[in-house]
């Protein structure tokens, strides 16, 4: 068994980020997404290695669900909310990637969106910490930081999966779940 880290999750590490000893472990019903079926993760932060480019699925799904910051792990205020993944797009770009069904259909195909991909926005204190930077991709370092708005939009990501049963068919499971926040609404 590796050791625990001296390394602080929500200083040192983002909360979100999985460690070496969190692999995962199937598929199971999971109370992050009301008991759907997900891929399921050990649960050990702060045990082995930060993977800080890997989040973990559970504590992903909790940030975005329940609006917690990926860095600190707690709840964030509608006055206190910022993402650097966020980029610009609309309604019409979205249902043009095959993400029209997540979206309300009377919803307008100009409608401004911020696309955040799989990152819950951040306490503005969070992100002058620094560490959450390392849960970005190379390609989008350096993006700016933008106010998320008040509205927003859950979208599961699914994959194929076999739930743990003799003779288990594949079903649609949840990976992790993206963030589109709803501009002017």
């Amino acid at each position: 068994m590796s050791p625990v880290s001296d390394l602080k999750i929500g200083v040192d590490v983002p909360w979100i980020a999985s460690w070496s000893e969190e692999p995962q472990t199937g598929v199971s019903r999971c109370p992050s997404v009301d008991g759907q079926l997900a891929i399921s993760q050990e649960i050990k932060p702060g045990v082995g290695e930060p993977v800080y480019t890997r989040a973990h699925l559970f504590r992903q799904r909790r940030s975005v669900g329940e609006m917690r910051c990926p860095m600190c792990g707690e709840p964030t205020q509608e006055d206190d909310r910022w993402s650097r993944t966020a980029q610009p797009t609309t309604a019409g770009a979205l249902r043009a990637k095959g993400l029209g069904p997540a979206l309300p259909p009377a919803m307008p195909d100009s409608q401004p969106l911020l696309d955040c991909g799989a990152i819950a926005p951040m306490h503005r204190a969070c992100v002058d910490l620094g560490p959450a930077e390392r849960l970005l991709p190379d390609d989008k370092s350096g993006r700016e930081l933008r106010r998320f708005p008040k509205a927003w939009i859950i979208m599961p990501m699914w994959v194929e999966g076999r739930p743990p049963q003799p003779q288990g068919k594949s079903v649609a499971v949840v990976s992790f779940l993206q963030l589109i926040g709803v501009e002017g609404a």
